[in-house]
């Protein structure tokens, strides 16, 4: 078991401190996961939100398909985030915030997820300023950091949710957390682990919850589909044990 420090005290199903929910960090195209798409507007799914990237974000033009899965999920009550990439701090400004506009006027999204975001002190400066841009287009905006290990802690002061934990269950068994996260709800920390066999799923439930993380997202896919490298590929598609961890994680089920 890895050396975990206890966590502090502390949309359709809000993030709570007693109970796990889903952050997807983004399935296929609609037409190519349809069933992907249609599970997450089943009723009692935990989903605390979803990340809407149609081609390495917004796309050229509004697609028809996507905006159809967004206003799907958006009524059921579930937060769909834009997916931006911040390239760990190399894009551009003005790309990005194009980018956040297109999302806004093609598919309505209620956030955006600033994904490979930079960890160090550094680069807080730039991601303060794209941060404080973004919520002024959209007032209320979810901003969901995803940096997929724990970055200095001055990023919790820009965003409602980090993602510290992105990667195997290799990893993921043996990991650590940043002793500064004990001082914060579970509401504020989001892990995706890949490659997690079905019977250590319960294992895994534990470790996020002994770390203090109140988003989830665990699959049994992996980053190397048939030998292939993919950074990608582990979420495009659901989980082999979807219901179980569905039922799991539902609104009947007792942390």
């Amino acid at each position: 078991m890895s050396h975990l420090i206890p966590a502090g005290p502390s949309h359709n199903t809000p993030a709570t401190a007693d109970r796990l929910g889903f952050g997807v960090p983004g399935y296929a195209h609609p037409l190519v996961a349809p069933t992907e798409w249609a599970e997450l507007t089943r009723p009692g799914t935990p989903l605390h939100w979803a990340v809407l990237n149609v081609s390495r974000g917004p796309g050229t033009s509004r697609d028809p398909h996507c905006l159809t899965a967004a206003s799907r999920l958006r009524a059921t009550g579930v937060r769909v985030l834009g997916h931006l990439d911040l390239r760990c701090g190399t894009r551009p400004f003005g790309e990005l915030i194009s980018d956040a506009n297109h999302f806004l006027d093609w598919y309505q999204v209620d956030g955006f997820c600033l994904d490979r975001c930079p960890v160090d002190r550094p680069g807080l400066p730039d991601v303060r300023r794209t941060v404080a841009t973004l919520r002024a287009l959209l007032g209320g905006a979810y901003l969901v950091l995803g940096q997929g290990i724990h970055p200095h802690e001055g990023y919790m002061e820009l965003a409602d949710q980090l993602v510290t934990f992105r990667g195997s269950w290799a990893d993921y068994r043996w990991s650590q957390v940043a002793e500064w996260t004990a001082g914060y709800p579970p509401e504020r920390f989001c892990h995706q682990v890949h490659g997690v066999p079905r019977r250590h799923l319960e294992e895994a439930l534990r470790i996020a919850r002994w770390q203090g993380a109140g988003t989830i997202y665990f699959t049994d896919r992996t980053a190397h589909p048939e030998g292939r490298t993919c950074a990608d590929s582990p979420w495009k598609a659901l989980p082999g044990y979807w219901d179980e961890i569905v039922s799991r994680l539902g609104p009947r089920v007792m942390e």
